[in-house]
């Protein structure tokens, strides 16, 4: 829709639109993207965000290393990803435009900071010459504001520094995007206010330097067009908007709150992992303990030690801290304790790409400890799913005794999405079973339950329940240590059994489609958004396609091999070299099971993979 007032167009609708936001790591990008989709989800828009931080801490001002990113897509339709390119790019300086200019469709809008374009940034970001006069962004719709200078202006007078207004300038980017949009800006001025409450100049600096990008962007002949973005239509109910790390937290909190024990977290500081720690900290007063441990190894081991004791324990990390933890995860695989390892992927190996996202620790997961070792491994889908994963590892591992892993990743650790808040009553039961007194005298630790395998979970100080435990081999039923080389073989055995057998307490593998097509794409984790998009839109148009996307990766869901019998060919995407593909040949033994990968530290776009997909579709 476009309304006309004095001949120039004042309003465009539209049903979705891609914004993204890039500058130095200090230019305040991350705020800027939060607060723009904050507002949004309060005006009712859909939306999921992407930020995408550098990797070094202090890289060189202007410099590639140094950007920041943070992408948005918000729309009155349901969104499922952060799109693929960019409508509107706001870059601060000639590097953010460097390293961001492939994310802009043609034709987009491209927001500048003309005042940073002096001749020493524009060497300093790569360019040969100044992209601003030797056509190198012909093809866009280019703004160049003056933002640095504009924004000095707005805050004279001010008691501040130079270092200060200069820190509001992402502030005058959001003003123009508020306008463009047709944001209010009464949200961001209440953060601004609750934020700098103790020194008000820095609050009137960063509302004045808002208003006054808004009234810019309001008076310029360069936005000829200002675009309305309708409110989607969602399930009624109270909304937040959450990040995968704080949905996990919270995930975890809720599940402890629901068995009725107190949640401990013994964790390391790692990127991307570390939020799910923050976050934790802040609820001393609902009974979680944190623990910031010395090293990996103490982390886990405290977490362990949580378990064993009767309580909620769990330990997040990313790849590196992860194979550190995996000697103590094999004593809790021996020993039968329901510990929780949160892994929120990043790529690798080694250090590898601390702030990218990759899909990085399935091998490491199922496979990565020494000997026979089986445990649960599930993984999150989305950021809002990240809680209910969350939730389900605990349950998981205290009714099934035995470590759980679940998988998230960077995409989904610092996405952020709509979330409607769950009430406790509605979340699944999470059964507990402490033996009270020993049966017939005598207490036996490896005694299992018949139809799951699952040893009792006594707590330690109970009179007549006394039981060893620890890394070395145990003597059926009566947990005693033992050498025999028969009793080992039934023991490994037995730890085998259990963890195949939760395949009969998890849900059976669904499909999106029709149920008759040849080609089956499948996909797990963090990838969901994407691949569930492209799925769709090809289906939309005619493509025979369906799509198969786990949650469960060890065990497989019960029907996993007669599901994937019924297709010719399978294309597992994943962001590696084909993990997850190789664990469904090992598992499945279908014929036809293919890899498209991508290993970039970014996540999947929509269009290629329609085009990958489409490829295989055709070759059949």
């Amino acid at each position: 829709m476009d309304v006309a007032t004095n001949g120039k167009k004042i309003e465009q609708e539209l049903e979705k639109v891609v914004i993204r936001f890039a500058g130095d790591s200090g230019d305040g990008m991350q705020l800027t993207g939060s607060q723009f989709s904050f507002t949004s989800a309060i005006l009712g828009n859909d939306l999921a965000t992407f930020p995408d931080f550098p990797a070094e801490i202090r890289a060189p001002q202007g410099t590639l290393e140094g950007v920041s990113g943070f992408q948005v897509q918000i729309g009155k339709i349901d969104i499922y990803t952060p799109g693929d390119q960019a409508d509107v790019l706001v870059a601060m300086n000639p590097a953010a435009l460097k390293s961001n200019l492939q994310f802009v469709r043609r034709g987009g809008n491209i927001i500048i900071d003309s005042d940073a374009f002096t001749d020493r940034n524009i060497e300093k970001a790569g360019f040969p010459t100044n992209p601003l006069e030797d056509g190198t962004l012909s093809d866009y719709n280019v703004v160049e504001a003056p933002i640095s200078s504009l924004t000095k202006s707005a805050l004279e007078g001010l008691q501040l520094d130079n270092k200060s207004i200069m820190r509001s300038k992402n502030m005058f980017a959001l003003g123009m995007m508020y306008w463009l949009f047709d944001r209010s800006m009464r949200e961001t001025e209440n953060y601004i206010d609750s934020k700098f409450r103790k020194t008000p100049a820095l609050a009137e600096g960063n509302k004045r330097a808002l208003h006054a990008g808004y009234h810019y962007a309001e008076t310029i002949e360069a936005l000829p067009s200002r675009y309305r973005v309708p409110a989607a239509k969602i399930e009624k109910g109270v909304y937040r908007h959450i990040s995968g790390n704080t949905a996990t937290a919270w995930g975890l909190m809720a599940a402890a709150e629901k068995a009725g024990k107190k949640l401990f977290l013994g964790s390391y500081p790692i990127t991307p992992a570390s939020d799910i720690l923050h976050e934790l900290s802040r609820y001393k007063n609902m009974g979680v303990i944190t623990l910031q441990a010395e090293d990996e190894i103490a982390a886990v081991c405290s977490a362990i030690g949580a378990s064993y004791a009767g309580q909620i324990g769990a330990t997040t990390s990313s790849g590196p801290g992860i194979a550190l933890k995996s000697e103590a995860i094999n004593l809790a695989v021996m020993a039968e304790v329901p510990v929780v390892i949160i892994d929120v992927q990043r790529g690798g190996p080694s250090t590898g790409l601390p702030t990218k996202t990759e899909q990085a620790d399935v091998n490491i997961a199922v496979f990565g400890r020494n000997s026979e070792s089986p445990l649960i491994v599930i993984a999150a889908s989305t950021p809002s799913n990240c809680f209910d994963t969350a939730y389900l590892a605990v349950k998981l591992a205290v009714e099934h005794m035995t470590p759980v892993i679940m998988l998230s990743d960077g995409y989904l650790a610092n996405g952020s999405e709509p979330w409607k808040f769950p009430k406790l009553a509605d979340l699944p039961e999470i059964r507990i079973n402490h033996p009270k007194t020993p049966q017939n005298g005598s207490f036996y630790p490896y005694l299992r339950d018949s139809e799951t395998l699952v040893r009792p979970w006594a707590i330690p100080g109970t009179p007549g329940l006394e039981h060893r435990i620890g890394g070395l081999e145990k003597q059926d039923v009566t947990g005693n240590v033992s050498y025999d080389p028969k009793n080992h073989e039934k023991m490994v055995h037995l730890r085998a059994e259990k963890i195949a057998r939760v395949a009969n307490y998890i849900p059976e593998q669904s499909v999106i489609g029709s149920g008759d097509a040849q080609t089956l794409v499948v996909g797990w984790g963090g990838t969901f958004g994407a691949l569930f998009t492209a799925v769709t839109e090809l289906q939309r148009s005619g493509v025979r396609v369906d799509f198969a996307h786990f949650s469960f990766l060890n065990p497989l869901p019960r029907n996993t091999s007669d599901l994937l019998r019924r297709y010719k060919k399978i294309l597992v995407c994943e962001l590696n070299m084909g993990q997850f593909a190789t664990l469904l040949r090992g598992r499945t033994a279908h014929p036809q099971i293919v890899s498209y990968n991508k290993v970039q530290g970014q996540p999947f776009l929509v269009s290629e993979l329609k085009e990958a997909i489409l490829k295989h579709v055709n070759e059949i």
